[in-house]
């Protein structure tokens, strides 16, 4: 039986996946369709899963596109299918079953029931949330500023991380800003939390009409937020390789190297489309390996 229209039926490691809505357009400025976008996800992969991998997962669900409803959702979504993992998570309101990503075919099965933007913690479920391995800061550029300004603040991030001896490396975050990664040693979300807020705290003395780290919005007028938070046990970041649904125009969170940074002069320097990001991986790899891996992992000082 022929496939309908705008449905097509794949294997991906050995699970068959009806894949459909093809042909939907998720982002109307530049025509990219639904299949653009589980492409992306399939062929992103391999650099994408060793950073998701483990970790419970929740997602931003638009069915429609960018210009549709969206939501965050922790729960698997409906039409999950029973063959990818869930990990049991405990939140103060009790405990919730979320999906874990740790196969092409899982990743490609989510982004096809509509779940499109991946959001991750800074633990493993296996570990558990008092094993944070990574410290997050999360640059956000308020009215009056934007990523240029951001990359100025993230160089000197870079400098103060490196005096505690960790090791940091960028991603844009596919929206207005960018984030730091600096791998570490299992500690406690609260002294992650803690040591993230003391430094964003410290870099906003230094330079207090420039940061901020406070989310009210009429404090963040012409400085750039530094989002300490997303180290506490209960938030999430963007995962990085995730697609944003959060305009007409794709975004990515896609690594990008330090001289990248240092040379940004327009906020368009730093906006990469899906194949773009494809492209960049091809020739450089995952500039984010490390983060996923052991070698430079360092203390919280």
């Amino acid at each position: 039986m022929p496939a309908a229209p705008g449905r097509q039926t794949v294997e991906i490691e050995g699970h068959r996946l009806s894949l459909s809505h093809l042909e939907r357009v998720l982002f109307p400025a530049t025509g990219q369709t639904k299949a653009h976008v589980l492409h992306y996800y399939a062929r992103i992969a391999p650099a994408m899963l060793p950073h998701i991998t483990g970790r419970p997962a929740s997602f931003v669900r638009a069915p429609e596109g960018a210009a549709g409803e969206s939501w965050i959702a922790k729960n698997p979504p409906p039409g999950a299918p029973d063959w990818v993992p869930r990990a049991t998570v405990r939140h103060r309101e009790g405990t919730s079953r979320q999906v874990v990503i740790d196969s092409v075919a899982a990743l490609v099965a989510m982004v096809n029931l509509g779940a499109y933007e991946v959001h991750v913690p800074q633990w493993t479920a296996a570990a558990g949330r008092d094993a944070h391995d990574r410290v997050v800061l999360d640059l956000d550029p308020g009215p009056g500023t934007d990523l240029v300004v951001c990359c100025r603040v993230a160089e000197r991030l870079r400098q103060l991380l490196d005096e505690d001896g960790l090791t940091a490396f960028p991603v844009v975050s596919g929206s207005k800003g960018l984030h730091l990664y600096a791998p570490i040693h299992p500690a406690p979300g609260r002294s992650v939390s803690a040591y993230a807020k003391g430094l964003a705290t410290r870099l906003m003395n230094e330079h207090p009409g420039l940061v901020v780290v406070s989310m009210a919005k009429l404090e963040r007028r012409g400085k750039v937020l530094i989002d300490w938070s997303q180290n506490a046990s209960a938030k999430t970041t963007a995962a990085p390789y995730t697609v944003r649904v959060r305009g007409e125009r794709e975004g990515v969170a896609a690594p990008v190297t330090w001289d990248e940074v240092g040379s940004c002069r327009e906020p368009g320097d730093l906006g990469f489309g899906l194949e773009d990001v494809v492209g960049r991986v091809g020739e450089l790899g995952d500039l984010l390996g490390p983060v996923a891996g052991d070698a430079v992992r360092g203390s919280l000082p």
